[in-house]
């Protein structure tokens, strides 16, 4: 089995890494991650067989309806997830929007963009614990 990869971008913080990160392979999906849109932009190019993008909206360095037109160059059919607070305005050319930081709700939008893995990935959960 090939597990869905998301690209994460994410802002960076001194001494962390990103929790939205781990929250997505808590759900045993692959991650890959990167700190800037100059990064994700670079990122894209060098892995372009990802099957979607979780972008938090206050990327710095390029404004996020730019970027977002920069990553649908890349890859048009590639869905992009765009995390922003409720009050924040949403970003143009995104397929989807979640106002929230809600783990569960964003592992539910990537849940059902890859149903049929997510199914598989479960289903070896379940085998692995009937085996303890």
């Amino acid at each position: 089995m090939i597990r869905p990869c998301f690209l994460v971008i994410d802002r960076e913080f001194p001494g962390s890494i990103s929790t939205r990160k781990l929250v997505i392979e808590t759900a045993k999906f692959n991650v890959l991650t990167a700190y800037s849109a100059a990064e994700a932009l670079d990122t894209m190019r060098l892995f372009p067989n990802i099957h979607g993008i979780v972008l938090d909206a206050d990327v710095r360095d390029i404004p996020c309806s730019t970027l977002v037109k920069e990553l649908k160059a890349i890859s048009p059919t590639l869905p992009i997830i765009v995390i922003s607070g409720p009050a924040e305005k949403m970003c143009a050319g995104a397929d989807k929007y979640l106002d929230s930081f809600d783990p569960k709700r964003l592992l539910g939008i990537l849940q059902a963009l890859e149903p049929e893995k997510t199914a598989e990935i479960e289903k070896q959960n379940e085998d692995l614990n009937t085996k303890l």
